[in-house]
């Protein structure tokens, strides 16, 4: 059907599309969109999300971290660069856990002095390899997954503290539900670590955008600067820029 045709090279080029954008584009009711779109998830060619459909599976799973910095490593090391340049002589910045955070580890200047307060255990590990680094590893259960800790020992370590940023990883960006990841304690902790931080700068590689997971951190408007990889569409980035929110593109 031509129809459907009109659907997938759409989406091939937006990477997601919602029901709306459809609807004026083909000149039919919501109803019909909505049956096109699961007859083509039927056929394996979309996923379907809330109000749309996608080209990618939409819900993130959780993998082990040894699985995932596997992936896109080139967007990560680039998007760790940038974000490296954001942090300053004598800063006090928090860490949160996540392999494109991890890179940020390896990538932050020796020169620079710093303290930085940290969940993930292998960001702690990186660190050590700097002397003008103070690192203050948080406490508490260990993810065997992320190898980072989380719980109420964590969460009262921050209690009385104010770092400058909080350079977060997630495993989901949805522009309407927000920021996710795949575990509940995990996404707790990002939120205390957030109300200890005045600037939050999310590294995320482009295809953690349009999926959310299991967990909610934050509502996107609370994200003062995202940093990604071209990789991400044009309609993402401007619906981003609308919303009031930083976003550096790395080439």
């Amino acid at each position: 059907m031509k129809r459907h045709q009109i659907i997938l090279d759409k989406l091939n080029q937006e990477k997601h599309i919602t029901v709306l954008e459809l609807c004026m584009t083909l000149g039919v009711s919501a109803v019909t969109i909505r049956k096109d779109l699961k007859l083509l998830e039927e056929k394996n060619l979309l996923f379907r999300t809330h109000g749309g459909a996608s080209l990618k599976n939409p819900y993130a799973n959780d993998r082990p971290v040894t699985e995932k910095e596997k992936l896109s490593v080139t967007q990560k090391t680039g998007i760790a660069n940038a974000a490296a340049t954001f942090i300053t002589d004598n800063d006090s910045i928090l860490i949160a856990s996540g392999t494109t955070v991890q890179a940020l580890a390896k990538a932050i200047d020796v020169e620079k002095r710093l303290t930085v307060v940290t969940s993930s255990l292998n960001v702690a590990l990186e660190l050590t390899k700097n002397k003008n680094i103070e690192i203050l590893q948080l406490g508490g259960y260990v993810r065997h997954n992320s190898s980072s800790v989380f719980g109420d020992h964590a969460l009262q370590i921050l209690e009385n503290m104010s770092c400058s940023k909080l350079f977060m990883g997630v495993d989901g960006i949805d522009l309407n539900y927000g920021l996710t990841t795949t575990n509940l304690e995990e996404a707790r902790l990002n939120k205390k670590m957030m109300a200890s931080a005045n600037k939050i700068v999310v590294l995320v590689d482009s295809s953690k955008f349009g999926k959310r997971s299991f967990a909610k951190i934050c509502e996107l408007t609370q994200v003062d600067h995202i940093i990604t990889d071209k990789d991400i569409s044009k309609k993402t980035v401007r619906k981003i820029e609308e919303k009031g929110i930083n976003i550096t593109i790395v080439e």
